[in-house]
């Protein structure tokens, strides 16, 4: 019998200064018996950061391959922008360069070691890419306030910061910039 995906529901008070984004969030996701906790808030939080109308999560989740993990689409269903997370093949952000104008990756991988994987690859208009990381300590520190199905949490975004209210503490991180260039 094949595992299930776990629902989870995560109320998000976000305040994203420096795009000034204020919105209420009722996010709901599945996370694959796969998935890290650390996975899933990377996931979470790349939501909340490029959050604007069409963003959504892909239907089939991580189980399909062909699909983003996140998007952005026009009311027409036009794809605008493609959000991979985690660590993709340099082969998926050359589909993926190709696919949408805009790409967006979301990382907690070791920095060096990702930008070394993809320096001898193709990579479509590589360049354009944008690519941010976050510290797997800092998810790890939002994971230990999770509950077994999700959250209530207060995120700003201020300078590149990231401050994450939950469960009555704070959690702090910086939001790295990459260049894939």
């Amino acid at each position: 019998m094949a595992l299930q995906a776990t629902p989870y529901r995560f109320h998000v008070q976000l305040a994203h200064v420096d795009r000034g984004v204020y919105q209420e969030l009722d996010v709901k996701l599945a996370r694959h018996p796969s998935e890290t906790e650390r996975f899933l808030l990377l996931r979470l939080l790349a939501y909340c950061l490029l959050f604007e109308e069409g963003i959504a999560f892909s239907k089939g989740g991580l189980s399909s391959p062909d699909e983003p993990p996140l998007s952005v689409r026009t009311l027409d269903g036009m794809l605008t922008t493609w959000v991979e997370i985690g660590q993709p093949s340099a082969e998926r952000l050359h589909k993926a360069a190709k696919a949408a104008p805009r790409v967006v990756l979301f990382t907690h991988a070791d920095a060096r070691l990702l930008l070394e994987s993809f320096a001898k690859e193709k990579i479509h208009k590589r360049e354009l890419i944008e690519a941010w990381r976050l510290e797997p300590a800092f998810l790890d520190e939002v994971a230990k306030h999770v509950g077994d199905r999700g959250a209530r949490l207060e995120l700003t975004v201020t300078e590149g910061q990231l401050f994450v209210g939950i469960e009555g503490e704070t959690v702090t991180g910086a939001l790295e910039r990459l260049s894939l260039a």
